[in-house]
């Protein structure tokens, strides 16, 4: 058998540039140009027959298990006692296979993070967050994790923390109050060890603008692109005109959406946006006040005013 190694990449002698096809019966690497067998017992990680957990027969013909997990200490080879609903005592069996799972099952380590990535994964899902940003937040935990520098703190807190984080990192921040809302876990809470794993992994985020929450927060509002932009735009020159000193962009976001919608058709109450943004009615309209004397030169120059400037509704 003829073989050559790029380094860790088989590749065939003759057609170098060939995309090898696997035969997975035979376990070989096989050119699809000369038919030569370039690898021979390779090893397929994935389950061999398909599983449908919620047939009446619940036999899993799976004996490979599921596919390996880089981010688990054991890579995920642990062996689990089923259940039989043929065996004579069900009861019996099932606290014989909790036992040996306990036994000789998954490690304490890797319980501990899959629990911890199962919460990531339900929190995720209750605010429909892509894959890659479950996937950076898994990383995260495991780096904290195997650090083993945040030790006292929650699994559940750690976790919010590192999903927050990799929201930021992944350009589609969430506010403390929209991750608090999916966990169980306090505002108070997920801050501390937000700043405790940027410290531990010597990491950062960007800093955050209004500008990052204008797109969703106008989406779920029902506004159109005209009101977006404008809202978009006035929260850039509030901030280059310093009209809203340490406010944070969230509120300066919310108050600018709602200056926007008061000056066009598509109009919103401080209540609506409140609702939408996570922002009491009083804070928006402490930062629309701040807004209001100056709203003649926060508006784009090509923006089409229903509402005058002049009848805007008072502070």
């Amino acid at each position: 058998m003829s073989r050559r190694k790029a380094g860790n990449t088989l590749i065939c002698p003759n057609h170098p540039n060939a995309t090898l096809l696997e035969d997975y019966r035979a376990g070989d690497m096989v050119c699809p140009e000369c038919g030569l067998v370039v690898g021979d017992r390779v090893i397929d990680v994935g389950s061999e027959w398909r599983t449908f957990s919620n047939e009446s027969n619940s036999t899993d013909r799976s004996r490979v298990g599921a596919s390996e997990n880089h981010l688990l200490d054991g890579n995920d080879l642990s062996t689990m006692v089923g259940s039989d609903r043929n065996s004579g005592s069900a009861a019996d069996f099932r606290s014989y296979s909790k036992y040996q799972n306990t036994r000789s099952g998954t490690s304490g380590s890797d319980r501990s993070l899959l629990n911890a990535f199962r919460e990531i994964t339900i929190m995720a899902d209750r605010i429909n967050l892509p894959a890659k940003i479950v996937d950076r937040a898994k990383t995260l935990f495991k780096q904290v994790h195997d650090q083993k520098t945040l030790k006292g703190r929650s699994n559940d807190a750690i976790a919010s923390a590192c999903l927050f984080i990799a929201c930021r990192q992944e350009g589609v921040p969430r506010t403390f109050k929209e991750i608090c809302a999916i966990s169980k876990i306090s505002k108070k809470e997920i801050g501390r060890c937000f700043k405790l794993i940027l410290r531990a992994l010597e990491t950062s985020v960007d800093l955050i603008t209004s500008g990052d929450f204008m797109s969703r927060f106008c989406s779920n509002l029902g506004l159109p692109s005209s009101v977006q932009r404008a809202a978009s735009y006035i929260a850039k020159r509030a901030v280059e005109l310093d009209l809203v000193p340490g406010r944070s962009p969230v509120s300066v976001a919310a108050a600018t959406i709602y200056l926007a919608s008061q000056a066009s058709e598509d109009k919103r109450t401080q209540k609506d946006i409140g609702d939408i943004a996570g922002v009491a009615e009083v804070t928006i309209r402490q930062s629309y006040k701040l807004l209001l004397p100056k709203a003649a030169e926060l508006f784009p120059p090509d923006f089409k005013f229903h509402t005058p400037v002049e009848s805007l509704p008072p502070a």
